[in-house]
């Protein structure tokens, strides 16, 4: 008399049941390539106001090089400003360095002056009779610029300004007149005026430092004034001075165009 046996599931050759697909099957098959992973963070990470101060600085010191135009530097600038993640900051500067090393070109500048290297050899030209020319916050200060003063006033203030060379040189006609400049701290300044009833005084420059232009002043100086400040020592914890009541250009400019 037989038995009886349920089977559960298929059956082999030899007639056992089988519960399970041979495993050699599952090894065989390519596995699926994995997704949803990646980084982190990489250009979505949020940056710093110190990574938009550095792209900042690359972008400057690329327009002082002649890599930029004047309407190209101030369009990035304005992006810079608003950059929130590194997606925002990397394509501004993608044409200028190498991705894989944005910082290089940065670091290399010991200090914040942007300072070209004199390829322009253009003239700037100032010239002030009976009026005034003044000018103030960023701008180019030329490896070479002509300044007359004719019974007029010239100020500049170059403490925003960029320069085109380590070394510019500023050629002044002063008659009857007087010339204003405001340098940044740390510039080094060289007076080589002829002064003839007149003057030229330079102070409060510092120190100077690595990285910072040189200013020569050349030309004459006739019945007028040349003035060179840097920025007030500050004293008794205030901001004056003893000689900042002083007239501008001690009588001999003051009347013929100095303010």
């Amino acid at each position: 008399m037989s038995t009886w046996t349920p089977m559960t599931g298929p059956t082999t050759a030899a007639g056992r049941a089988q519960d399970h697909p041979p495993t050699h099957a599952a090894s065989d098959a390519p596995l699926p390539e994995p997704t949803g992973v990646g980084p982190a963070a990489s250009g979505s990470l949020r940056a710093s106001d110190a990574d938009r101060d550095q792209v900042a600085a690359l972008l400057s010191a690329a327009y002082a090089e002649g890599r930029l135009t004047h309407e190209e530097h101030d369009e990035r600038l304005e992006r810079v400003v608003v950059a929130r993640t590194f997606d925002d900051l990397i394509p501004l500067t993608a044409d200028l360095v190498p991705l894989d090393a944005p910082s290089a070109s940065v670091a290399s500048t010991p200090s914040t002056f942007v300072v070209g290297t004199g390829s322009n050899t253009e003239v700037d030209r100032m010239i002030a009779v009976f009026g005034g020319v003044e000018r103030k916050g960023r701008w180019r200060v030329r490896a070479r610029s002509q300044v007359t003063a004719v019974f007029g006033g010239v100020d500049l203030d170059l403490r925003e300004a960029d320069f085109d060379a380590p070394v510019v040189e500023l050629n002044v006609q002063a008659c009857f007149g007087g010339i204003d400049l405001k340098v940044p701290a740390g510039i080094t300044v060289r007076s080589e005026t002829v002064n003839i009833l007149g003057g030229t005084e330079v102070k409060n420059l510092g120190e100077p430092v690595e990285g910072a232009p040189t200013l020569v002043i050349k030309g004459i100086v006739l019945f007028g004034g040349v003035e060179v400040k840097g920025p007030r020592p500050k004293r008794w914890g205030r901001g004056v001075t003893r000689a900042d009541g002083v007239a501008k250009h001690r009588g001999w400019g003051g009347g013929c165009g100095g303010r």
